[in-house]
């Protein structure tokens, strides 16, 4: 079984900055790409970000865009989320995701993840 544990979650400031981390735990496997989704209260869980494997295609929701970082480290099966200029709309539980299939190469749709971490607050103060 595949867990997924995401850390650096938090109370910042507006226009302050955080850094999530995503790893895995259990068994070994080979992630394709890996996700950032976010669920706000009374709201539906929305896509954030996406990495390919290799690192070479990003994807990023558009009210994100600019001001997020998606990045991974292979080795480590990691990923992160760099978040900068933080907005109190930006508060939600974000949620990592991965997956073993490897196509499509990239997926920004939370049915097409396999795995998920139990989710780390963010929480951006006006």
């Amino acid at each position: 079984q595949v867990q997924l544990v995401e850390s650096g979650g938090g109370l910042v400031q507006a226009g302050g900055s955080l850094r999530l981390s995503c790893a895995p735990s259990g068994r070994t496997f080979s992630s394709s790409s890996m996700a950032w989704f976010r669920q706000a209260p009374g709201k539906e869980r929305n896509f954030v970000a996406a990495i390919t494997r290799s690192g070479t295609i990003t994807r990023y929701e558009d009210s994100v865009k600019g001001r997020f970082t998606i990045s991974r480290d292979n080795p480590k099966n990691t990923v992160y989320l760099q978040m900068n200029s933080l907005k109190p709309e930006d508060t939600a539980v974000y949620y990592c995701a991965a997956r073993e299939r490897t196509i499509p190469a990239i997926a920004t749709m939370w049915g097409e993840y396999d795995y998920w971490g139990q989710g780390t607050q963010v929480t951006v103060s006006s």
